[in-house]
Protein backbone atom coordinates (compact mmCIF):
# COMPACT_ATOMS: atom_id res chain seq x y z
CA UNK A 1 0.00 0.00 0.00
CA UNK A 2 2.76 2.55 0.82
CA UNK A 3 4.73 1.84 -2.18
CA UNK A 4 1.56 2.22 -4.54
CA UNK A 5 1.06 5.59 -2.48
CA UNK A 6 4.03 6.64 -3.67
CA UNK A 7 4.08 5.36 -7.00
CA UNK A 8 1.24 7.54 -7.21
CA UNK A 9 2.72 10.80 -6.03
CA UNK A 10 5.80 10.43 -7.76
CA UNK A 11 4.03 10.01 -10.72
CA UNK A 12 1.84 12.58 -10.24
CA UNK A 13 4.82 14.85 -9.31
CA UNK A 14 6.01 14.47 -12.34
CA UNK A 15 3.16 15.48 -14.54
CA UNK A 16 2.70 18.53 -11.78
CA UNK A 17 6.26 19.95 -11.11
CA UNK A 18 6.20 22.13 -14.15
CA UNK A 19 2.15 23.20 -13.23
CA UNK A 20 2.72 24.26 -9.45
CA UNK A 21 5.67 26.25 -8.31
CA UNK A 22 6.31 28.32 -5.28
CA UNK A 23 6.73 31.71 -5.44
CA UNK A 24 10.05 32.79 -3.23
CA UNK A 25 10.77 29.48 -1.52
CA UNK A 26 14.06 28.06 -0.38
CA UNK A 27 15.75 25.57 -2.33
CA UNK A 28 16.24 23.61 0.77
CA UNK A 29 14.38 23.60 4.29
CA UNK A 30 16.69 22.44 7.08
CA UNK A 31 15.07 22.06 10.25
CA UNK A 32 17.51 20.62 13.19
CA UNK A 33 16.65 19.92 16.89
CA UNK A 34 18.71 19.96 19.55
CA UNK A 35 17.18 16.84 21.84
CA UNK A 36 17.08 18.42 25.78
CA UNK A 37 18.62 21.90 25.14
CA UNK A 38 18.42 24.58 27.02
CA UNK A 39 17.48 27.59 25.75
CA UNK A 40 20.25 29.68 28.33
CA UNK A 41 23.09 27.44 26.69
CA UNK A 42 23.03 29.54 24.02
CA UNK A 43 24.20 32.58 26.39
CA UNK A 44 26.16 30.05 28.57
CA UNK A 45 28.53 28.41 26.43
CA UNK A 46 28.39 31.57 23.57
CA UNK A 47 32.03 32.90 24.44
CA UNK A 48 33.37 29.27 23.20
CA UNK A 49 31.21 29.19 20.15
CA UNK A 50 32.99 29.63 16.76
CA UNK A 51 31.59 32.36 14.28
CA UNK A 52 29.84 29.66 12.10
CA UNK A 53 28.03 27.59 14.13
CA UNK A 54 25.47 28.91 16.87
CA UNK A 55 26.82 32.01 16.07
CA UNK A 56 25.61 32.09 12.99
CA UNK A 57 22.19 31.63 13.75
CA UNK A 58 22.14 33.98 16.88
CA UNK A 59 23.55 36.96 15.16
CA UNK A 60 22.64 37.04 11.71
CA UNK A 61 18.80 35.16 12.07
CA UNK A 62 16.12 35.98 13.57
CA UNK A 63 16.26 34.74 17.13
CA UNK A 64 13.18 34.48 19.29
CA UNK A 65 13.86 34.34 22.91
CA UNK A 66 10.61 33.85 24.05
CA UNK A 67 9.34 30.40 23.00
CA UNK A 68 7.91 27.65 25.47
CA UNK A 69 6.13 24.37 25.29
CA UNK A 70 2.37 24.84 25.90
CA UNK A 71 1.63 21.40 26.96
CA UNK A 72 2.54 18.53 29.45
CA UNK A 73 4.38 15.79 28.98
CA UNK A 74 7.69 17.44 27.72
CA UNK A 75 9.11 14.13 26.28
CA UNK A 76 10.81 13.63 22.51
CA UNK A 77 8.31 11.73 21.09
CA UNK A 78 5.79 14.35 21.83
CA UNK A 79 8.27 17.88 21.07
CA UNK A 80 9.12 16.02 17.76
CA UNK A 81 5.33 15.61 17.24
CA UNK A 82 4.35 19.04 18.31
CA UNK A 83 7.00 21.03 16.11
CA UNK A 84 5.95 19.44 12.61
CA UNK A 85 2.71 19.33 13.28
CA UNK A 86 2.15 22.56 14.70
CA UNK A 87 -0.50 21.55 17.27
CA UNK A 88 -0.12 19.37 20.60
CA UNK A 89 -0.53 15.86 21.89
CA UNK A 90 -4.51 16.10 22.31
CA UNK A 91 -4.60 16.64 18.49
CA UNK A 92 -1.78 14.63 17.24
CA UNK A 93 -1.98 11.80 19.53
CA UNK A 94 1.99 11.00 20.84
CA UNK A 95 1.36 11.64 24.30
CA UNK A 96 4.77 10.35 25.61
CA UNK A 97 7.70 8.53 24.06
CA UNK A 98 6.01 5.22 25.63
CA UNK A 99 2.23 4.86 27.56
CA UNK A 100 0.39 2.11 28.71
CA UNK A 101 -1.67 1.55 25.35
CA UNK A 102 -5.21 -0.35 26.23
CA UNK A 103 -5.56 -2.13 23.12
CA UNK A 104 -2.17 -4.27 23.94
CA UNK A 105 -2.24 -4.37 26.97
CA UNK A 106 1.45 -3.25 27.35
CA UNK A 107 3.62 -0.25 27.04
CA UNK A 108 4.08 0.89 23.44
CA UNK A 109 7.10 3.14 21.63
CA UNK A 110 5.30 6.15 20.22
CA UNK A 111 6.58 4.94 17.04
CA UNK A 112 6.60 1.13 17.76
CA UNK A 113 4.70 -0.85 14.18
CA UNK A 114 4.33 -4.56 14.49
CA UNK A 115 3.26 -4.69 11.02
CA UNK A 116 6.66 -3.74 9.87
CA UNK A 117 9.90 -5.26 9.29
CA UNK A 118 13.71 -4.12 9.60
CA UNK A 119 15.42 -2.74 6.03
CA UNK A 120 18.87 -2.96 6.48
CA UNK A 121 19.46 -5.28 9.66
CA UNK A 122 17.85 -8.40 10.96
CA UNK A 123 17.49 -6.65 14.34
CA UNK A 124 13.88 -5.83 15.95
CA UNK A 125 14.98 -2.16 16.16
CA UNK A 126 13.60 -1.02 12.52
CA UNK A 127 10.05 -2.17 12.88
CA UNK A 128 8.64 1.33 13.26
CA UNK A 129 6.59 3.91 11.52
CA UNK A 130 4.77 6.88 12.02
CA UNK A 131 1.66 4.67 12.38
CA UNK A 132 0.04 6.26 15.75
CA UNK A 133 0.99 9.67 14.83
CA UNK A 134 -2.88 11.41 13.98
CA UNK A 135 -2.21 14.64 12.58
CA UNK A 136 0.16 15.49 9.01
CA UNK A 137 3.71 16.98 9.44
CA UNK A 138 4.23 20.46 7.72
CA UNK A 139 6.66 17.94 6.07
CA UNK A 140 3.36 15.64 4.99
CA UNK A 141 1.65 19.14 3.55
CA UNK A 142 4.49 19.95 1.52
CA UNK A 143 4.35 16.49 -0.35
CA UNK A 144 0.74 17.01 -0.75
CA UNK A 145 1.19 20.25 -2.30
CA UNK A 146 4.29 19.78 -4.07
CA UNK A 147 4.41 16.03 -4.87
CA UNK A 148 8.20 16.48 -6.45
CA UNK A 149 9.31 17.92 -3.29
CA UNK A 150 11.56 15.48 -1.34
CA UNK A 151 11.53 14.89 2.36
CA UNK A 152 14.71 12.96 4.66
CA UNK A 153 14.37 12.67 7.99
CA UNK A 154 16.97 11.53 9.63
CA UNK A 155 18.20 11.16 13.92
CA UNK A 156 19.65 8.11 16.27
CA UNK A 157 16.71 7.98 17.89
CA UNK A 158 14.06 6.38 15.85
CA UNK A 159 10.95 8.74 16.96
CA UNK A 160 13.19 11.95 16.22
CA UNK A 161 13.55 10.59 12.51
CA UNK A 162 10.41 9.08 12.15
CA UNK A 163 8.12 12.06 13.44
CA UNK A 164 9.05 15.36 11.98
CA UNK A 165 9.39 13.68 8.30
CA UNK A 166 6.08 12.32 8.52
CA UNK A 167 3.84 9.41 6.61
CA UNK A 168 5.08 10.64 3.09
CA UNK A 169 8.79 10.48 4.36
CA UNK A 170 11.13 9.94 0.89
CA UNK A 171 13.28 8.17 3.37
CA UNK A 172 13.29 7.95 6.73
CA UNK A 173 16.58 6.58 9.05
CA UNK A 174 17.23 5.89 12.25
CA UNK A 175 20.20 4.16 14.39
CA UNK A 176 20.77 0.73 14.73
CA UNK A 177 21.92 -0.50 18.32
CA UNK A 178 22.87 -4.20 17.23
CA UNK A 179 25.25 -3.16 14.56
CA UNK A 180 25.51 0.89 14.06
CA UNK A 181 24.43 1.01 11.05
CA UNK A 182 21.63 3.83 9.82
CA UNK A 183 18.23 1.38 8.85
CA UNK A 184 14.94 2.09 7.96
CA UNK A 185 11.41 -0.25 7.82
CA UNK A 186 9.48 -1.55 5.03
CA UNK A 187 6.64 1.54 5.92
CA UNK A 188 8.97 3.07 3.98
CA UNK A 189 11.17 0.78 1.40
CA UNK A 190 11.83 -2.27 0.52
CA UNK A 191 15.89 -2.22 0.53
CA UNK A 192 18.15 0.27 1.79
CA UNK A 193 19.40 2.67 -1.18
CA UNK A 194 22.78 2.26 -2.56
CA UNK A 195 24.18 5.27 -0.49
CA UNK A 196 23.27 3.89 2.66
CA UNK A 197 24.32 0.62 2.05
CA UNK A 198 27.88 2.16 1.03
CA UNK A 199 27.85 4.99 4.13
CA UNK A 200 26.96 2.13 6.37
CA UNK A 201 29.75 0.08 5.01
CA UNK A 202 32.49 2.58 6.09
CA UNK A 203 31.71 1.52 9.83
CA UNK A 204 32.52 4.85 11.00
CA UNK A 205 30.77 3.69 14.89
CA UNK A 206 33.87 1.33 15.33
CA UNK A 207 36.47 3.57 14.13
CA UNK A 208 34.70 6.73 16.68
CA UNK A 209 34.19 4.34 19.43
CA UNK A 210 37.75 4.13 19.85
CA UNK A 211 38.80 6.91 19.65
CA UNK A 212 38.50 8.55 23.43
CA UNK A 213 36.29 11.18 24.40
CA UNK A 214 38.57 13.90 25.67
CA UNK A 215 38.04 17.86 26.11
CA UNK A 216 38.24 20.26 22.96
CA UNK A 217 39.73 22.81 24.19
CA UNK A 218 41.99 24.08 26.53
CA UNK A 219 40.69 23.37 29.95
CA UNK A 220 40.84 27.35 30.99
CA UNK A 221 38.22 27.21 28.19
CA UNK A 222 35.63 25.37 30.71
CA UNK A 223 33.39 27.12 33.36
CA UNK A 224 33.08 23.47 34.87
CA UNK A 225 36.27 22.79 34.40
CA UNK A 226 36.43 22.36 38.51
CA UNK A 227 33.29 20.27 39.06
CA UNK A 228 34.34 16.96 36.77
CA UNK A 229 34.50 14.51 39.35
CA UNK A 230 30.45 15.39 40.23
CA UNK A 231 28.34 13.70 42.58
CA UNK A 232 25.52 14.50 41.00
CA UNK A 233 26.44 12.48 37.55
CA UNK A 234 25.54 8.86 36.80
CA UNK A 235 28.61 6.33 35.92
CA UNK A 236 28.66 4.84 32.06
CA UNK A 237 30.87 2.38 30.53
CA UNK A 238 31.97 0.80 33.56
CA UNK A 239 33.94 4.05 34.81
CA UNK A 240 34.24 4.27 38.75
CA UNK A 241 34.29 8.20 38.54
CA UNK A 242 32.54 10.45 36.09
CA UNK A 243 35.38 12.04 34.90
CA UNK A 244 37.38 12.45 31.76
CA UNK A 245 38.66 11.19 29.58
CA UNK A 246 35.57 8.65 28.56
CA UNK A 247 37.25 5.47 27.05
CA UNK A 248 34.96 2.82 25.47
CA UNK A 249 37.87 1.39 23.24
CA UNK A 250 37.91 -1.84 26.16
CA UNK A 251 34.35 -2.32 26.65
CA UNK A 252 32.84 -5.70 25.31
CA UNK A 253 31.94 -5.27 21.72
CA UNK A 254 28.26 -5.90 22.10
CA UNK A 255 28.18 -2.57 24.65
CA UNK A 256 30.24 -0.47 21.93
CA UNK A 257 27.26 0.54 20.07
CA UNK A 258 24.96 1.30 22.87
CA UNK A 259 27.86 3.29 24.19
CA UNK A 260 28.82 5.25 21.52
CA UNK A 261 25.58 7.25 21.51
CA UNK A 262 26.40 9.18 24.50
CA UNK A 263 29.61 10.09 23.12
CA UNK A 264 30.14 13.86 21.22
CA UNK A 265 31.11 11.58 17.85
CA UNK A 266 27.68 10.50 17.65
CA UNK A 267 26.84 13.50 15.97
CA UNK A 268 29.75 13.94 14.12
CA UNK A 269 28.03 10.68 12.87
CA UNK A 270 24.93 11.71 12.38
CA UNK A 271 26.36 15.08 10.49
CA UNK A 272 28.07 12.64 8.48
CA UNK A 273 25.05 11.08 7.75
CA UNK A 274 23.32 14.24 6.78
CA UNK A 275 25.80 16.18 4.46
CA UNK A 276 26.09 12.43 2.59
CA UNK A 277 22.02 12.37 2.43
CA UNK A 278 22.40 16.52 0.92
CA UNK A 279 24.23 14.81 -2.05
CA UNK A 280 22.86 11.35 -2.81
CA UNK A 281 19.31 12.85 -2.81
CA UNK A 282 19.89 15.86 -4.57
CA UNK A 283 18.31 17.79 -1.88
CA UNK A 284 17.72 21.63 -3.20
CA UNK A 285 17.93 20.82 -7.32
CA UNK A 286 14.47 20.25 -7.82
CA UNK A 287 11.87 21.95 -9.18
CA UNK A 288 10.23 23.01 -5.25
CA UNK A 289 11.59 23.12 -2.09
CA UNK A 290 12.95 19.94 -0.57
CA UNK A 291 13.18 19.59 3.32
CA UNK A 292 15.80 17.52 5.41
CA UNK A 293 15.16 16.90 9.10
CA UNK A 294 17.83 16.69 11.28
CA UNK A 295 17.46 15.65 15.08
CA UNK A 296 20.90 15.84 17.19
CA UNK A 297 20.17 12.21 20.55
CA UNK A 298 23.45 12.68 22.00
CA UNK A 299 22.77 15.91 23.93
CA UNK A 300 20.03 14.32 25.12
CA UNK A 301 21.33 10.28 26.12
CA UNK A 302 24.76 12.27 27.68
CA UNK A 303 22.58 15.19 29.55
CA UNK A 304 20.57 12.36 31.46
CA UNK A 305 23.85 10.94 32.79
CA UNK A 306 25.27 14.63 33.42
CA UNK A 307 22.98 16.65 33.78
CA UNK A 308 22.93 20.58 32.53
CA UNK A 309 25.78 22.14 34.87
CA UNK A 310 28.70 19.75 33.87
CA UNK A 311 31.53 19.85 32.05
CA UNK A 312 30.64 17.06 29.98
CA UNK A 313 27.42 19.31 28.62
CA UNK A 314 29.81 21.87 28.48
CA UNK A 315 32.39 20.20 25.68
CA UNK A 316 29.28 18.48 24.10
CA UNK A 317 28.20 21.86 22.83
CA UNK A 318 31.24 23.27 22.36
CA UNK A 319 31.81 20.23 20.10
CA UNK A 320 27.84 20.17 18.37
CA UNK A 321 29.15 24.16 18.05
CA UNK A 322 31.31 22.39 15.14
CA UNK A 323 29.14 19.93 13.71
CA UNK A 324 26.58 22.87 12.81
CA UNK A 325 29.54 24.97 10.97
CA UNK A 326 30.50 21.83 8.85
CA UNK A 327 26.70 21.73 8.07
CA UNK A 328 26.07 25.00 7.18
CA UNK A 329 29.42 25.29 5.25
CA UNK A 330 28.61 22.24 3.43
CA UNK A 331 25.12 23.73 2.45
CA UNK A 332 26.83 27.11 1.47
CA UNK A 333 28.47 24.89 -1.18
CA UNK A 334 26.32 22.54 -2.18
CA UNK A 335 22.99 24.88 -2.62
CA UNK A 336 24.22 28.27 -2.02
CA UNK A 337 24.39 31.20 0.32
CA UNK A 338 21.11 32.27 0.35
CA UNK A 339 19.38 29.68 -0.90
CA UNK A 340 18.05 27.69 2.12
CA UNK A 341 16.61 27.98 4.95
CA UNK A 342 17.53 26.27 8.63
CA UNK A 343 15.92 26.74 11.66
CA UNK A 344 17.04 24.87 14.93
CA UNK A 345 15.26 24.44 18.21
CA UNK A 346 14.68 21.61 21.26
CA UNK A 347 12.18 19.14 21.75
CA UNK A 348 12.41 19.79 25.55
CA UNK A 349 14.69 21.04 27.92
CA UNK A 350 15.86 19.85 31.47
CA UNK A 351 15.65 19.94 34.92
CA UNK A 352 19.09 20.33 37.23
CA UNK A 353 19.65 17.33 39.29
CA UNK A 354 17.41 17.52 41.37
CA UNK A 355 19.69 16.68 44.49
CA UNK A 356 22.32 19.27 43.03
CA UNK A 357 19.10 21.88 43.82
CA UNK A 358 18.20 19.97 47.29
CA UNK A 359 22.19 20.49 47.77
CA UNK A 360 21.77 24.29 47.23
CA UNK A 361 18.81 25.40 49.11
CA UNK A 362 16.67 25.33 45.80
CA UNK A 363 13.04 23.36 45.11
CA UNK A 364 13.54 19.89 44.30
CA UNK A 365 13.44 16.23 45.55
CA UNK A 366 11.99 12.94 44.03
CA UNK A 367 8.59 10.98 44.05
CA UNK A 368 9.78 7.08 44.82
CA UNK A 369 6.50 5.42 42.98
CA UNK A 370 7.22 1.97 43.87
CA UNK A 371 6.43 2.89 47.65
CA UNK A 372 3.55 4.96 46.25
CA UNK A 373 1.91 2.53 44.51
CA UNK A 374 2.01 -0.04 46.82
CA UNK A 375 0.41 2.42 49.25
CA UNK A 376 -2.30 3.31 46.72
CA UNK A 377 -2.57 -0.45 45.54
CA UNK A 378 -3.36 -1.35 49.66
CA UNK A 379 -5.86 1.62 50.11
CA UNK A 380 -7.62 0.66 47.54
CA UNK A 381 -7.96 -3.11 48.40
CA UNK A 382 -9.25 -1.23 52.04
CA UNK A 383 -12.04 0.38 50.48
CA UNK A 384 -13.00 -1.31 47.70
CA UNK A 385 -11.80 -5.35 48.41
CA UNK A 386 -10.13 -5.32 45.24
CA UNK A 387 -6.96 -3.42 43.63
CA UNK A 388 -8.01 -1.63 40.53
CA UNK A 389 -4.83 0.30 40.05
CA UNK A 390 -3.18 -0.97 36.66
CA UNK A 391 -0.31 0.90 36.43
CA UNK A 392 1.07 4.54 36.85
CA UNK A 393 3.33 5.78 33.61
CA UNK A 394 4.31 9.38 32.91
CA UNK A 395 2.45 10.38 35.87
CA UNK A 396 -0.45 8.86 34.01
CA UNK A 397 -2.45 6.77 36.77
CA UNK A 398 -4.62 3.68 34.99
CA UNK A 399 -7.14 1.63 36.30
CA UNK A 400 -7.61 -1.96 35.40
CA UNK A 401 -10.18 -3.31 32.34
CA UNK A 402 -12.62 -4.93 34.88
CA UNK A 403 -13.56 -1.53 36.10
CA UNK A 404 -13.52 0.89 33.75
CA UNK A 405 -17.01 1.34 32.13
CA UNK A 406 -18.69 0.15 35.05
CA UNK A 407 -20.50 2.32 38.01
CA UNK A 408 -17.59 1.93 40.40
CA UNK A 409 -15.36 3.28 38.27
CA UNK A 410 -15.64 6.98 39.09
CA UNK A 411 -16.10 6.00 42.97
CA UNK A 412 -12.01 4.81 42.33
CA UNK A 413 -10.96 7.56 40.24
CA UNK A 414 -12.42 10.18 42.93
CA UNK A 415 -10.69 8.10 45.71
CA UNK A 416 -7.42 7.63 43.94
CA UNK A 417 -7.34 11.62 43.10
CA UNK A 418 -8.12 12.27 47.14
CA UNK A 419 -5.17 9.60 47.88
CA UNK A 420 -2.58 11.49 45.88
CA UNK A 421 -3.44 14.74 46.75
CA UNK A 422 -2.03 14.03 49.68
CA UNK A 423 1.40 13.25 48.48
CA UNK A 424 3.28 16.18 49.07
CA UNK A 425 5.47 15.79 46.04
CA UNK A 426 2.19 16.22 43.51
CA UNK A 427 1.37 19.75 42.69
CA UNK A 428 -2.00 19.12 40.96
CA UNK A 429 -3.67 15.96 40.08
CA UNK A 430 -6.46 15.80 37.17
CA UNK A 431 -9.04 13.26 36.46
CA UNK A 432 -10.28 12.50 32.74
CA UNK A 433 -13.41 14.64 33.00
CA UNK A 434 -11.48 17.61 34.12
CA UNK A 435 -9.02 17.48 31.53
CA UNK A 436 -12.03 17.06 28.77
CA UNK A 437 -13.43 21.02 30.24
CA UNK A 438 -13.06 24.36 29.89
CA UNK A 439 -10.66 25.86 32.28
CA UNK A 440 -8.58 29.18 32.68
CA UNK A 441 -5.84 27.67 35.25
CA UNK A 442 -2.51 27.09 33.42
CA UNK A 443 -1.46 24.13 34.73
CA UNK A 444 -4.47 22.78 34.04
CA UNK A 445 -5.14 23.49 30.23
CA UNK A 446 -1.23 22.23 30.20
CA UNK A 447 -2.02 18.79 31.13
CA UNK A 448 -4.96 19.16 28.74
CA UNK A 449 -3.30 20.12 25.66
CA UNK A 450 -1.33 16.64 26.40
CA UNK A 451 -4.34 14.58 27.21
CA UNK A 452 -5.77 12.10 24.90
CA UNK A 453 -8.73 10.08 25.63
CA UNK A 454 -7.55 6.57 24.47
CA UNK A 455 -3.75 6.47 25.45
CA UNK A 456 -3.76 8.69 28.48
CA UNK A 457 -5.05 7.59 32.16
CA UNK A 458 -7.80 8.28 34.17
CA UNK A 459 -5.98 11.17 35.83
CA UNK A 460 -2.83 12.62 35.40
CA UNK A 461 -0.75 14.36 38.06
CA UNK A 462 2.15 16.87 38.17
CA UNK A 463 4.77 17.14 40.63
CA UNK A 464 6.39 20.15 42.13
CA UNK A 465 8.76 22.16 40.80
CA UNK A 466 12.35 20.81 40.73
CA UNK A 467 11.01 17.26 41.39
CA UNK A 468 11.24 14.11 39.25
CA UNK A 469 9.25 10.36 39.96
CA UNK A 470 12.04 7.67 40.59
CA UNK A 471 11.08 3.91 40.72
CA UNK A 472 13.02 3.27 44.36
CA UNK A 473 15.26 5.15 46.55
CA UNK A 474 18.88 3.87 45.93
CA UNK A 475 22.39 5.85 45.75
CA UNK A 476 22.21 5.59 41.54
CA UNK A 477 18.46 7.48 41.67
CA UNK A 478 19.66 10.82 43.19
CA UNK A 479 22.32 10.84 40.03
CA UNK A 480 21.59 12.19 36.91
CA UNK A 481 18.56 14.17 35.68
CA UNK A 482 14.90 13.94 32.78
CA UNK A 483 12.29 16.44 32.13
CA UNK A 484 8.74 16.03 30.80
CA UNK A 485 7.42 18.78 33.28
CA UNK A 486 5.09 21.62 32.74
CA UNK A 487 7.83 24.38 34.50
CA UNK A 488 10.32 26.49 32.53
CA UNK A 489 13.27 24.66 32.74
CA UNK A 490 11.69 21.99 30.93
CA UNK A 491 9.29 24.26 28.74
CA UNK A 492 11.43 27.28 26.86
CA UNK A 493 13.83 26.42 24.38
CA UNK A 494 15.38 28.30 21.42
CA UNK A 495 13.95 28.81 18.70
CA UNK A 496 16.30 30.40 15.47
CA UNK A 497 15.74 30.77 11.90
CA UNK A 498 18.18 31.88 9.54
CA UNK A 499 18.95 31.91 5.67
CA UNK A 500 16.76 33.18 2.54
CA UNK A 501 15.39 36.13 3.03
CA UNK A 502 15.33 36.25 7.02
CA UNK A 503 17.02 39.28 9.01
CA UNK A 504 19.33 39.22 11.91
CA UNK A 505 16.53 40.26 15.00
CA UNK A 506 15.95 39.69 18.12
CA UNK A 507 12.19 38.77 18.89
CA UNK A 508 10.94 38.82 22.49
CA UNK A 509 7.25 38.15 21.39
CA UNK A 510 5.66 35.05 23.61
CA UNK A 511 5.36 32.33 21.15
CA UNK A 512 4.54 28.88 21.72
CA UNK A 513 6.46 25.66 19.96
CA UNK A 514 2.94 25.18 18.01
CA UNK A 515 4.18 28.18 16.04
CA UNK A 516 7.05 26.78 14.55
CA UNK A 517 4.81 24.67 11.85
CA UNK A 518 2.33 27.73 10.99
CA UNK A 519 5.60 29.72 10.33
CA UNK A 520 7.01 27.35 7.59
CA UNK A 521 3.61 27.46 5.93
CA UNK A 522 4.72 30.49 4.76
CA UNK A 523 7.63 29.89 3.94
CA UNK A 524 6.86 26.56 1.90
CA UNK A 525 3.90 28.15 0.52
CA UNK A 526 1.69 25.22 1.53
CA UNK A 527 -1.84 24.44 3.04
CA UNK A 528 -1.67 24.21 7.28
CA UNK A 529 -1.55 21.25 8.46
CA UNK A 530 -4.95 19.46 9.26
CA UNK A 531 -4.81 19.64 12.93
CA UNK A 532 -2.31 22.74 13.24
CA UNK A 533 -3.15 25.38 15.79
CA UNK A 534 0.06 27.45 15.63
CA UNK A 535 0.39 30.87 14.69
CA UNK A 536 2.71 32.54 12.45
CA UNK A 537 5.82 33.82 13.82
CA UNK A 538 5.04 37.34 11.96
CA UNK A 539 8.45 39.27 12.82
CA UNK A 540 9.91 36.66 10.32
CA UNK A 541 8.64 37.64 7.63
CA UNK A 542 9.77 41.56 8.08
CA UNK A 543 11.77 42.88 4.81
CA UNK A 544 15.12 44.82 4.75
Amino acid sequence: MKFLLLLFFVCFGLISNHAFSQKNAPKVVVGIVVDQMCYDYLYRFYPQFGKDGFKRLMDKGTHFRNVTYNYVPTYTGPGHASIYTGTTPSDHGIVANEWHYRPFGREVNCVEDTTVSTVGSNSSFGKCSPAFLRSNTITDQLKLTYPGSKVIGISIKDRSAILPAGHLSDGSYWYDYATGNFITSTFYRKELPNWVSRFNAQNLVSKYVNQPWNLLKDSTSYTYIKQDNSPYEGLVGGKTSPVFPYDFSKVAASDQFTLFTIMPAANTFLTDFAIRALSEEQLGKHANTDFLTISYSTPDIAGHAFGPYSLEMEDMYFRLDQELARLFQTMDKEVGKGQYVVFLTADHAVVPVPQFLKDHQLPGGYLFLKNKMDSLRAACVAKFGKDYLNTIENDNVYLTNDVLGTDKESQVISFFRTEITKWTEVKRVYTKEELLSKTDENWQQMVASGYDRERSGELIFILQPGYLPKTSDTPGSHKGTSHGSAFNYDTHVPVLFYGKDILPQEVFTAYEIVDIAATLVHILDVQRPNTATGKPMLELFKKK
